[in-house]
């Protein structure tokens, strides 16, 4: 499993700040490492960190920097770095610069923990692929690009599909099985990850053991009967 996903918040507004900090606190995987109220605060901490933080959260509107100018120097000097933007600016030329800059999202203030969750576990998913694959499938790739966000062309492959599993819910449930690794999930697990039914996720998990894109595996609890868990396929 990936270790806790360090955080830099930049934000002058101290109740703001206190806020992305408890938003970061309650998804999982994430930690905040530190919260920077002025460019120069941040810049100082970023270069004189053991181990820099993998993510940035960052307002556009900075007290000591014009404009995008700490962004871009973020951008230069860190690349190893990503950015989220979260701000009240709504130019479109902000946020086009930012987009061209490669952030991982854009999320404008003020913003409900809902929105908010979204993006950090989409956010915590790029991140499990990238750093535990050496190639992407191109559905794999096309999930980290945002182009599956909403449902994909038909192409030759879905009208072999089986009726009943569709090739959107199927990536998504492909991504779930992938990250589970060794540990293997469940039927409900997966469900609830994905937003569907625990028969409806079995249906699809089934299907991947039918193709094997997955191996199925039978867990003895201490009591009860056994669960079914499912891993990606190894053999």
């Amino acid at each position: 499993m990936l270790e806790s996903i360090q955080v830099l918040i930049v934000e002058d507004d101290f109740r703001i700040a206190d806020i992305n900090r408890q938003f970061i606190n309650r998804v999982e995987g994430f930690i905040v490492a530190y919260v920077a109220k002025t460019g120069e605060e941040a810049l100082t901490y970023l270069r004189g960190a053991e181990n820099l933080p993998q993510l940035i959260l960052l307002d556009v509107y900075i007290p000591d920097v014009q404009g995008l100018e700490l962004f871009w120097t973020l951008r230069t000097e860190f690349t190893e770095v990503d950015v989220i933007m979260m701000t009240a600016a709504k130019e479109v030329e902000t946020i086009a610069e930012t987009l061209r800059g490669g952030i991982f999202d854009y999320i404008v203030k003020p913003v409900d923990f809902d929105r908010f969750e979204r993006t950090f576990v989409g956010y915590r998913k790029q991140k499990h692929l990238l750093t535990t694959k050496t190639e992407l499938m191109q559905e794999e790739i096309d999930l980290l690009t945002g182009l599956q966000i909403t449902a994909p062309p038909l192409q030759d492959n879905d009208e072999m599909l089986p009726k009943g599993i569709d090739q959107l819910t199927l990536e998504k449930i492909k991504m779930i099985l992938h990250e589970s690794d060794e540990s293997g999930i469940t039927a409900l697990d997966a469900g609830s990850k994905v937003g569907v039914s625990r028969s409806t996720a079995r249906r699809y998990l089934e299907y991947l053991v039918s193709i094997k894109e997955a191996d199925a595996q039978l867990k003895y609890g201490d009591i009860g009967r056994p669960e079914r868990k499912y891993i990606p396929w190894t053999k």
